[in-house]
């Protein structure tokens, strides 16, 4: 239990299903970019990676397991990289939520540092963000339908729920006492009002991740190839292009990266936005006339997300710390967004 699971219960669940005999050895835990728990462990020579939601659950745990499972398998033999469903568990009598086992990636996370290959060559490193648009591009061109996923999310008036749905989202933090508020965020008004006169007027459905940037996916350790992408607990229908936007939202946009920027070093070689676009472009043949509404859309609701940890901090129920930096984030976002505008 020191894991945070039973790993008793587990085996148990795991002979009923045939997945090897005997112990679960070198268990060990993994760091990864949510609260989920994630444990690799070896049993029968065949080596496993568990996805459980974090011990003090969430009122969407369960359903979010049930999620990301679901995608997995219905990526399955799709040219999108990630990890290889195994075997899902939708009950949480078993181990007290939802979970799921899913393959081991041998990859690194870039956020995190690069490897001496990949950080003595500019190359490579160009390689890695044409890497990226190549994984939402394959991701884009799925047929939502075919896998079994057309009722994965609501379509329906997709557009116009959007700047409505995160509004809100930005007004439930008066709840919290001694917030700023609103107005210590630039042009959050002006953001909204834009958005809702520039909509684009027809969707291009498909399925999107709804958290995709450099912490969320994994690189191979001998190339600028994407191992996988990770963390699909956002995934969704929608339009695909808010992906694209997502990425150029939290992109830098100079050659010397902003301190709210991802801190990946060294940052030279890395392709610029424009040829982010131009790829994805030629991978999908989609229209990207709308694409800067896309790309404030973006700035606009990942700034009102981490915006929420800067109210629950002023509330003294997170760290000042983590509060203040994830407002400074939220500003830069804001500020991205009015110049696009511009």
């Amino acid at each position: 239990m020191e894991t945070g699971v039973d790993l008793a219960a587990l085996a148990t669940w795991m002979d009923q299903r045939g997945l090897g005999s005997g112990p679960l050895e070198r268990v060990q835990r993994l760091a990864g970019g949510t609260q989920n728990i994630l444990l690799r462990f070896t049993r029968s020579g065949r080596d496993y990676v568990l996805r459980h939601p974090p011990s003090h659950l969430r009122s969407n745990s369960n359903e979010t397991m049930r999620r990301e499972a679901r995608v997995l398998a219905a990526l399955a033999g799709s040219d999108v990289p990630h990890p290889a469903l195994i075997a899902a568990c939708p009950d949480p009598s078993v181990l007290g939520a939802a979970f799921y086992l899913m393959e081991p990636i041998e990859g690194f996370n870039a956020s995190q540092g690069l490897p001496a290959l990949h950080a003595g060559d500019a190359a490579m490193r160009h390689r890695m963000g044409l890497a990226m648009i190549d994984a939402i591009a394959a991701l884009s061109q799925v047929n939502y339908r075919a896998v079994g996923l057309e009722d994965f999310g609501k379509l329906d008036n997709w557009l116009e729920r959007q700047v409505g749905r995160w509004a809100a989202h930005l007004e439930s933090y008066n709840d919290m006492p001694g917030w700023t508020g609103p107005h210590s965020i630039p042009g959050v008004a002006r953001v909204a009002s834009w958005l809702n006169d520039h909509r684009p007027k027809q969707l291009q459905p498909g399925i999107i991740h709804g958290d995709f940037h450099f912490a969320n996916v994994l690189f191979r350790h001998d190339s600028g190839d994407l191992a996988a992408v990770v963390d699909w607990e956002l995934c969704t229908l929608g339009d695909p292009l808010l992906d694209l936007g997502w990425l150029v939202a939290t992109w830098p946009e100079k050659d010397t990266p902003h301190p709210t920027d991802v801190a990946i070093t060294p940052w030279d070689g890395f392709a610029t936005p424009d040829e982010l676009v131009a790829r994805y472009a030629a991978q999908t043949g989609r229209d990207l006339a709308h694409l800067d509404w896309f790309a404030v859309l973006a700035c606009y609701k990942l700034g009102i997300i981490l915006e929420g940890s800067h109210a629950r901090a002023c509330a003294g129920k997170a760290p000042k710390e983590v509060g203040d930096r994830l407002h400074a984030h939220t500003i830069h976002l804001f500020e991205r967004a009015l110049r696009r505008i511009d």
